[in-house]
């Protein structure tokens, strides 16, 4: 307890999933959270269940495709508890009927996708620097994933954007570190997130999991601990990094297992 303590985060897409987890560790260990997502009621919800487990917490309207938005969020977080000292820029998403192949993908997805998971990083971080620099320094967070790093047969627009996620991490990093303010990302694998649950069916599940270093799947609690170690002053000489929290899912030949079983 106390690793954050009497630190103010904001985090974007709070409502439900690792948003929603994250939010709820940095309370528990200290912090003071305001809670920003499109899904307002939900994340007042949230907010409230926190408050009434004796934390200090906030729900706040967001719309990450509105520069506005972002900013009277952040403006929200400083006006409310006085200060900003993490930023977890966490809202992200794709749509598989659109986010195709290279050929078939929708132009417009493609330029809502580089708005809703890049710019929306950009935005944050550029609202919240200046208050960073204000108490001198802080965290910023930012969820990647680890289609940054890996191809796949759609989803072109979201893993282009997530790349530029884990790029524009490093120039936040250079050109903010003598602030000190350090920006680090997080690289989600598969996560057993609401969405994902009840989005993908069993068979897919296990697909991923077949191909685990480990026998399961990542809870989003599992991402939310990443963001208290990125939040704490633990990695306070950690910065310009991508943490890949994934299972080992993406560490080795993807045909070992299969291989495995017919050399036995």
């Amino acid at each position: 307890m106390g690793r954050v303590e009497n630190k103010v985060a904001l985090v974007t897409g709070a409502a439900s999933g690792i948003g929603l987890a994250s939010a709820q560790l940095l309370a528990k260990e200290g912090a003071k959270v305001v809670l920003a997502d499109f899904n307002v009621e939900g994340a007042k919800e949230a907010a409230a269940e926190l408050k009434a487990q004796g934390f200090e917490a906030e729900g706040v309207f967001l719309n990450a495709l509105e520069e506005q938005s972002i900013k009277d969020a952040v403006e929200y977080t400083v006006d409310t508890y006085g200060k900003l000292d993490i930023l977890y820029n966490n809202v992200g998403g794709t749509n598989l009927h659109k986010d195709l192949d290279v050929v078939n993908l929708d132009l417009a997805e493609w330029d809502r996708l580089m708005d809703l998971n890049l710019k929306s990083v950009l935005l944050g971080s550029r609202f919240a620097i200046p208050h960073m620099q204000k108490v001198g320094g802080g965290s910023i967070i930012n969820t990647a994933s680890m289609a940054a790093f890996a191809s796949d047969a759609i989803r072109s627009a979201y893993g282009t954007s997530k790349a530029g996620v884990v790029h524009l991490t490093k120039y936040i990093a250079k050109q903010y570190g003598k602030d000190n303010i350090r920006c680090n990302a997080i690289a989600p694998g598969l996560i057993l997130t609401p969405a994902a649950k009840n989005s993908l069916p069993q068979e897919m599940l296990d697909i991923f999991t077949k191909y685990n270093a480990l026998p399961y799947n990542g809870e989003a609690n599992d991402i939310g601990y990443g963001v208290v170690y990125l939040a704490s002053d633990e990695s306070k000489f950690m910065t310009g990094q991508t943490l890949e929290i994934e299972g080992g899912h993406y560490q080795a030949n993807p045909t070992t297992a299969d291989l495995a079983k017919f050399t036995k």
